[in-house]
This record gives C-alpha cells, structure tokens and sequence, in this order.
C-alpha cells in the first residue's frame, strides 16, 4: 500500500474552499447583503461551498433553524446591536457548527477544514464552537460584544 502526500503547507488543512465562499461573505460583510451565509463541505468537489445564504430582513431564530440537527456545518452571521451609548454596531460571527448528533467522520472533516476557511473569510469578529443550540444562542452572541 503507497501513500500520496500533497506536499506545502496545505497537507494537513482539509478541504479547498470554493472561489465563491469568500466573495459571498464580502457581500456580508461590506454590501449587507446577507444576515448569515452557511457553507458545508462538498466531499464530492474536495472543497467548501455557500449552502445558504438568509436575507438581511431575516432574524437569529431563522438562522439557526437553517443550520441542520444532525450534520456539521460552518456559518457567519452579521450581529447587529445597540451599544450602551446608543451606537448602532456590527460584528461578525464564525461559528463552527458540530453537533453531537452527527457522524464522527463529518466532524473530524469538518475541525481540519476549518483554518482554511476562517483564514479565506478575513473580518470575523469572534468565532463561537458549537455542539448544541445552548451554547449559540444570541445572549452567547450579546456577552461577547458587549
């Protein structure tokens, strides 16, 4: 049995990441063209894809209603908020999405892929791991910025 190493440094960092994922979060970032943006891997393509993307009128709860029960997957979601000097702010959320419920083999995909992607997605905030509902919720996302 033989092995094939890729060599450089993108040996050991998961799947490519599609030339569409960046620019879809830019359109999140700098156009406010999306609330949120779901990528998930497409072992098919051997990269990272847009899944979903929710409009800029839709909230939190459609958000993570978007994200699957049972699979990982990897999201950022433009929070906005009122700061205590009456600021209205922005800041973006990485969130790794990884369920206890879903196959190991997804999840260990899915925690070598992610560098990769958070490297490509320049302009996140805060970066939440997640395994269940309670540890995303938006008061998770309120203490952090506040």
């Amino acid at each position: 049995m033989s092995f094939r190493f890729r060599g450089g440094s993108n040996a050991s960092s998961g799947m490519g990441v599609a030339e569409h994922c960046k620019g879809t979060f830019l359109e999140l970032q700098r156009k406010k063209a999306h609330r949120y943006v779901i990528f998930k891997i497409d072992e098919k393509k051997n990269q990272v894809v847009v899944e979903k993307t929710g409009s800029p009128a839709e909230s939190y709860e459609d958000f993570t209603s978007a994200l699957p029960e049972n699979d990982c997957r990897y999201a950022v979601y433009d929070f906005d908020f009122v700061t205590s000097d009456n600021c209205q702010k922005s800041k973006i959320f990485f969130i790794a999405w990884s369920p206890e419920s879903s196959r190991i083999r997804a999840k260990m995909l899915y925690a070598t892929s992610k560098g990769r992607l958070r490297h490509d997605l320049d302009g996140v905030h805060y970066e939440i791991q997640a395994t269940d509902s309670t540890e995303m919720e938006l008061d998770v996302l309120r203490e952090r910025v506040y």
